[in-house]
């Protein structure tokens, strides 16, 4: 199963992250696990300086604007 993290501060953005997220993963009928990371600490020990970003099993994929829908099905299909 993939982990994602939504790294941010829980602003908009973030949030919309996260809803593609889920929402392109129902739609293919995979399961995945989704945590949203509010911690500056945890975020910045991640290395990103600019949010929402997205950690796919812990390695950072995207960083600073929500992604694309295609960008999301990569991820999950990968």
């Amino acid at each position: 199963m993939k982990n994602f993290k939504v790294l941010g501060s829980g602003c908009k953005k973030c949030a919309t992250t996260a809803d593609l997220i889920s929402a392109k993963a129902a739609d293919l009928g995979i399961d995945i696990e989704i945590e949203k990371v509010t911690d500056m600490g945890a975020i910045m020990g991640y290395g990103v300086m600019s949010t929402p970003g997205v950690v796919l099993n812990e390695a950072v994929v995207h960083s600073g604007s929500i992604p694309t829908p295609k960008s999301i099905e990569d991820w999950i299909k990968s």
